[in-house]
């Protein structure tokens, strides 16, 4: 989809089309002002001079996406608000709507499966399909199924998205990227030298910016240049496994199949505070913000139907540099005292002298709540709670929390 985000926001603010805006930080105040001040007034009608802009934003929180003419001045989505105000301080600025997201979401994906049943979802935004036995699917080399696919969607919902068509999964993340937004792009075997093969090294999707650095030391900055390297080599250099699979991806290979139906790996809840908190000066603050992190993550796992057995947490400090720790036990849980329980003895573990910006608390190890309860019989008693049916209450009051 299209920033899609944004493009929801204007369905429901069209007088914003065209301009910079930027979805991101938390409901702010600013924003519900600006409904209370225009009520009874339909959304399409509020004035433009009247919505909140990013050049007035303070606070620690990060864009969500922008649309395309805010990206058009370097602001780009994970980019904090701070910072992007910097390059565009003329964006409009609007807060994130889940539950809206959401559902446009499976709307658009209902009429995907409705037409290419073989579906693979890939967030919120994003599927991978396959339209191999699709009748009519290979005409035109499926630029007949992928306009169909994009002028159904804009009918029922006026969202606009862009597909790339390939033999498989890898080539068809990078096509869907070349001719944004509302393209259509088709990569053959064929086109691996003319269109793949100049793109630098970042747009093979799992070659991250760690990767892409050692690639450039070596004087690997093009796809090109890294299929042009012998396959023992780049083994040695990077080990056995990331070499091959580097070999595979810059000679446009990737046998995965597209999955219809995938179990989440893990579950999680983080949050970036407005100021840097200081671990000991701040500890009840922590304390209370860590409980419920744990508790949504617990409402999480029940709501979905699972256990875990991996705790974890995750900690940014204030020079952005992030530490993790975890725990394994032997019994699943969903249960929120347990959870606090554990990512606590994560925390003793980890180093807590500087300032936090960030705090998470993950679950992962997943089973579920069905499996790990017919594992109870299995497994030594112990103080571990089994995917109970309903989160116990931790005690709010900070003075009671020993965040460490």
């Amino acid at each position: 989809m299209d920033a899609f985000y944004a493009s929801v926001e204007l369905l429901r603010y069209p007088q914003l089309k065209g301009m910079p805006v930027v979805i991101g930080g938390g409901r702010r105040q600013a924003d519900d002002a600006l409904l209370e001040r225009h009520e009874g007034l339909a959304l399409n009608q509020i004035p433009v001079a009247d919505f909140p802009l990013l050049r007035d934003y303070t606070g620690r929180g990060v864009i969500t996406t922008a649309t395309y003419a805010a990206r058009q001045f370097g602001v780009g989505s994970a980019m904090g608000l701070m910072k992007a105000a910097k390059l565009c301080p003329q964006a409009v600025l609007l807060p994130v709507d889940f539950a809206q997201y959401r559902h446009y979401s499976q709307r658009f994906k209902a009429i995907i499966t409705g037409m290419a049943p073989l579906m693979e979802n890939r967030g919120v935004d994003e599927v991978y399909i396959d339209f191999t036995d699709v009748p009519g699917g290979q005409r035109q080399g499926g630029r007949s199924l992928a306009r169909l696919i994009q002028k159904t969607i804009f009918d029922d919902t006026g969202l606009t998205c862009s597909v790339g068509v390939a033999p498989n999964k890898l080539l068809a993340k990078m096509a869907s990227e070349f001719n944004k937004p509302n393209g259509v792009a088709i990569v053959g075997e064929s086109d691996l030298e003319s269109m793949i093969w100049p793109l630098a090294c970042r747009k093979i999707n799992g070659i991250g910016p760690k990767a892409d650095e050692k690639l450039k030391s070596h004087g690997i900055e093009t796809i090109g240049q890294l299929a042009a390297r012998e396959l023992q080599w780049l083994m040695d250099t990077f080990g056995q496994r990331t070499g091959a699979w580097l070999h595979d991806a810059a000679w446009g290979r990737d046998d995965r199949p597209v999955v219809t139906e995938s179990e989440p790996v893990s579950m999680s809840r983080e949050t970036t505070f407005e100021r840097d908190l200081h671990a000991v000066r701040d500890k009840a603050e922590l304390g209370g913000i860590f409980t419920r992190l744990c508790e949504q993550v617990a409402t999480d796992l029940q709501r979905k139907g699972y256990a875990g057995k991996t705790i974890g947490i995750k900690l940014r400090f204030d020079d952005f540099r992030s530490v993790t720790r975890d725990i394994t036990i032997d019994c699943y849980t969903a249960d929120a005292a347990e959870i606090r329980r554990l990512a606590g003895l994560c925390l003793k573990r980890a180093p807590l002298h500087k300032r936090l910006r960030l705090l998470g608390v993950r679950v992962g190890t997943l089973l579920s709540a069905e499996e790990a309860a017919n594992l109870v019989p299995k497994m030594a008693p112990g103080p571990v709670e089994y995917a109970s049916a309903a989160s116990k209450t931790i005690a709010k009051d900070p003075l009671t929390l020993d965040l460490f």
